[in-house]
């Protein structure tokens, strides 16, 4: 998949696409639709797939200062459109310029001056131009003046829910992983660079590797039980393991990580790419009279860890 963080000077065989536009934040089922429809339309049509959209997200660029929300880091979410098998992700920088557009100015200057598009694929709450003054309304009448088609998906649920990023991120917060899989069809994962600690962990038998929450949405504090993924390094590879998300108040309060104790394992991941999946939550966070207590604790939290994730499939 061909990557652009511009919408100018694009190549000419990545013009007159059909494009999914939206945030995109963590890829769920409704997601999926928008991009099931995208592709079919590019295979009828004979034309390049593609998705467009904005870093760093809208939301965070407004309000800098507010916590993390995002599912995904940008890289995460570039790796799962490319998983979907587009052609090309056109991942345009959302700045002061692109801020002030009129929405008649994003479709004329970044949709058909820009990328030269053919069809565009939305959900029917997207919206674009300064102050979000565009709406699928105007899209789809000006796509049949300027001469490109536009298809309005409306949002995806099943029986009990409605697959959105938001649904993701309050079921993280309250700790209901089976609600986040089930908009994403995935257990949710937090990845990143394996990092030194302080090494409390390894001083009670129980080493661990370290993530900060790089700009994502920080769940439920608490044990929780894991599938990892070490990406990189010679121990590539599929483990089971026990994770705290916190701050370690029996060691006196720390900066908010994920802590994860991998089972049967004794290698050096330090510098390693890891991928975490949250599948159960255990309990939450304690803060013990005692090391002696905590360890205790740990042997139980691993042992119904691995009780869980006995009857689980990734």
């Amino acid at each position: 998949m061909k990557r652009f963080d511009t919408f100018k000077y694009i190549p000419e065989e990545f013009t007159n696409s059909a494009v999914a536009i939206g945030n995109f934040d963590g890829i769920h089922l409704g997601h999926k639709k928008v991009f099931s429809i995208t592709r079919e339309i590019a295979q009828k049509e004979g034309i390049p797939s593609a998705i467009l959209t904005f870093e760093p997200h809208p939301r965070q660029y407004f309000s800098p200062d507010n916590p993390p929300f995002r599912l995904v880091t940008s890289e995460t979410r570039a790796n799962l459109i490319e998983a979907c098998g587009f052609d090309v992700l056109f991942e345009i920088q959302f700045d002061k310029h692109l801020s002030n557009l009129t929405s008649e100015e994003f479709i004329t200057k970044v949709l058909l001056e820009g990328l030269k598009v053919s069809h565009v694929v939305v959900g029917e709450d997207f919206r674009y131009g300064k102050k979000r003054q565009g709406d699928t309304e105007q899209l789809v009448l000006m796509g049949s003046t300027l001469g490109f088609e536009v298809a309005v998906l409306p949002k995806h649920s099943n029986s009990y829910l409605t697959y959105s990023s938001s649904t993701v991120r309050t079921a993280l917060k309250e700790g209901n992983l089976q609600i986040a899989r089930d908009c994403l069809d995935r257990w949710h994962s937090v990845e990143g660079i394996v990092k030194k600690g302080q090494k409390n962990g390894r001083s009670i038998g129980f080493p661990t590797a370290n993530l900060d929450f790089d700009d994502v949405v920080i769940p439920k504090f608490g044990v929780y039980s894991v599938f990892v993924d070490i990406l990189s390094g010679k121990y590539r590879g599929n483990y089971l393991g026990a994770s705290s998300i916190g701050t370690k108040p029996t060691f006196g309060n720390f900066n908010t990580n994920l802590e994860t104790y991998i089972f049967d394992f004794k290698g050096d991941i330090y510098g390693e790419h890891i991928s975490v999946s949250l599948v159960h939550y255990l309990r939450p966070e304690i803060k013990f009279d005692s090391v002696d207590a905590l360890v205790t604790q740990m042997k139980s939290d691993c042992r119904k860890s691995r009780e869980y994730l006995a009857g689980v499939s990734r």
